[in-house]
């Protein structure tokens, strides 16, 4: 192994790694993972969970390209969740509980059924560089390993220090030293770096909490589950998830150690993610709010180990446990593990091309939380797509960048490249100005193409896919052409409410309706003929709708995107005053002031400038 010399060395068995491993084998290159732990691969180190707003859609591109994110979710789900199902298609998003255990379990296993993927446990403490070009990778041990192509998937671990109370010591995660060399190394290669926080929750047993005080939190009637291949199920049972709160008297015993707080006292520098702050946090920046909403979440099929969403604290662990005890539910409760948080160095993403290979050193890539990211599936699908890049570049390929109309993976990347981040970032819905076109339900049918092209999703996916396909068109064609009677269509109408029909009309003119849904129409004969004959299944007839009752929405997306396109290079006067559009955000208002961009283009990339943003710019300057 050590006189081997590898295709990509992968660096790190986080999520990012992990994917990032996966990819690259499964394309062919003989890949490296270096980790510090081989027990704590694809480990879930904060929620057990995977999906949620955007992040869900995400999972869904993943699994598309041919990622594995999807599968090891589906393997071991607890329970699924679709949400936001009351609101547009766009903004519905998969969830699922995970296993935790289970979930580390069958990423070891995936990855060692792939024959081109080598392991090998130590820490890496130094690059071997020569020139501007990467060439490999030292070890704590002395090892030197040979990479044309090498990732850094480093998450929390580098230079980590954990903090609870007014305690703290060195360290990736709870139970795992910090790692350390890497970050010295890129400095003294011209990388500039910074320090950012996150923190986690305490961890209970949940044989002492009283859950008849709760509210119950049941997964969907008819859950549905990641990925788009056959190799996973929907689950059958599931374990329900719980709901309580916390009370102005838990605040106020939480008070009594902020003085004893890294948060408060100083210890802390770092900035922290903003949209999952620490408890204590939530109580100094929403001090009018008395109550603060808690998920009681199970860490497995089997185990009474609970994680408290919603908690996230480094307060001193007495005063955790003395305020735990006044949430309702949680009078008895006992602590397995204390909250804790905890500070890891980063290296700002502008250092890197949209590829997430660096500019500064070739063949060296970044992925996960190295970037400045927060959360499982951004560090995921970072992965996935630097692992696909680094085999691209071996054989002397474009690298693969999705477009912000193609993918939130897309959208996610190119914030990061163009605008950098100075807090942990975190996907949201908001942030894809052309969301409508990313949906969860649609990912395979923008990206399994495009997955397979590049020899990642198998033969037999794409098939799968294109056979689902043309049963979608099937659907399509007969909604576009079949002509409802009266007599079919006003017996429905009237006992919704609605005008009746006073002709025969196109199918796709009444179901665009907003009252209306397909599922209105199962005893329609035609249509249900129609979904015998031809083996409809749900995702059918899902896609179509939304299609369907969308369609004027969905155009107008793709010629917002086209239009953009078009126009990034228009110019911006140099003495534009952008204070009296006040259609435009503050913060656009202030930066754009500021920075006085002379394009179009120069004005997308500034950070705190929204795609709405500049969607207002182009309105007022006649485009």
């Amino acid at each position: 192994m050590i006189n081997k010399k590898y295709d990509v060395i992968v660096v790190g068995g986080g999520h990012a790694g992990a994917e990032a491993a996966a990819a690259s084998a499964n394309m062919g290159a003989e890949t490296l993972l270096v980790t510090m732990n081989l027990q704590t691969i694809g480990q879930m180190s904060c929620n057990p969970a995977m999906g949620g707003i955007a992040k869900g859609q995400i999972v869904r591109e993943i699994d598309a390209l041919g990622g594995l994110s999807g599968i090891i979710s589906d393997k071991t789900a607890i329970q699924f969740r679709m949400l936001n199902r009351s609101k547009g298609p766009a903004m519905w998003s998969p969830r699922v509980q995970s296993d935790r255990w289970r979930f580390a379990e069958e990423w070891r296993l995936a990855l060692e059924a792939i024959p081109s993927l080598h392991f090998f446990q130590d820490m890496v403490v130094d690059l071997i560089v020569e020139g501007e070009q990467v060439k490999g990778v030292k070890t704590g041990m002395g090892v030197e390993i040979l990479g044309s192509k090498v990732i850094l998937t480093n998450g929390t671990f580098l230079n980590g220090l954990i903090h609870i109370g007014d305690k703290n010591y060195g360290g990736g995660r709870a139970g795992e030293r910090a790692s350390t060399g890497i970050t010295e190394r890129l400095i003294d290669l011209g990388f500039e770096s910074g320090r950012m926080k996150t923190g986690t929750p305490p961890r209970v047993d949940g044989r002492s909490l009283d859950y008849s005080k709760m509210e119950e939190q049941k997964g969907d009637e008819v859950p549905e589950k990641f990925s788009f291949g056959s190799e996973t199920r929907a689950l059958k049972e599931q374990r329900s998830c719980h709901i309580t709160y916390t009370s102005p008297e838990v605040h106020e015993t939480l008070k009594e150690g902020f003085d004893r707080s890294p948060m408060f006292n100083g210890s802390i520098q770092s900035t922290g993610p903003r949209y999952c702050p620490s408890i204590e946090d939530k109580i100094n920046r929403f001090a009018d709010k008395d109550r603060h909403q808690i998920f009681v979440e199970p860490e497995g099929w089997n185990t009474v180990e609970i994680y408290v969403n919603g908690f996230s604290t480094s307060l001193p662990q007495e005063v955790q446990e003395k305020a735990l005890r006044k949430v309702v539910g949680f009078e008895n409760v006992r602590i397995f593990r204390p909250g804790y948080a905890i500070e890891y160095d980063y290296f700002p993403p502008t250092q890197l091309k949209h590829s997430l290979e660096t500019k500064l050193v070739k063949g060296l890539y970044f992925a996960g939380q190295i970037n400045g990211t927060t959360g499982y599936e951004e560090a995921a699908s970072q992965g996935l797509m630097a692992g696909i890049n680094a085999v691209l570049a071996l054989k002397e390929e474009e690298p693969l960048v999705l477009s912000r109309d193609q993918a939130y993976i897309g959208v996610l990347i190119d914030d990061l490249i163009t605008k950098g981040t100075e807090e942990p970032y975190r996907m949201f819905t908001s942030r894809a100005e052309y969301r409508i076109l990313l949906r969860q339900d649609n990912a395979d049918e923008r990206l399994s193409p495009l997955g397979n092209s590049i020899g990642l999703l198998p033969d037999g996916r794409l098939d799968a896919f294109h056979v689902k396909q043309s049963k979608t068109k099937v659907l399509q064609d007969w909604v576009s052409s079949y002509s409802i009677s009266q007599a079919e269509a006003n017996p429905i109408l009237e006992a919704k409410g609605l005008s009746p029909l006073k002709q025969t009309m196109k199918f796709e003119k009444v179901i665009a309706r907003p009252q209306l849904q397909f599922s209105d129409f199962d005893g329609l004969k035609a249509y249900q003929e129609l979904i015998a004959e031809h083996g409809l299944l749900k995702e059918n007839i899902e896609r179509v709708e939304i299609e369907t009752k969308y369609a004027g929405y969905l155009e107008k997306e793709k010629e917002a995107a086209a239009k953009i396109d078009r126009l990034e290079d228009l110019k911006i006067p140099e003495a534009f005053d952008y204070y009296k559009l006040k259609s435009l955000s503050y913060e656009a208002r202030e930066k754009l002031s500021e920075m006085k961009p002379t394009s179009i283009k120069e004005a997308k990339k500034i950070s705190g400038v929204s795609p709405a943003d500049i969607s207002v710019l182009l309105v007022y300057m006649g485009r």
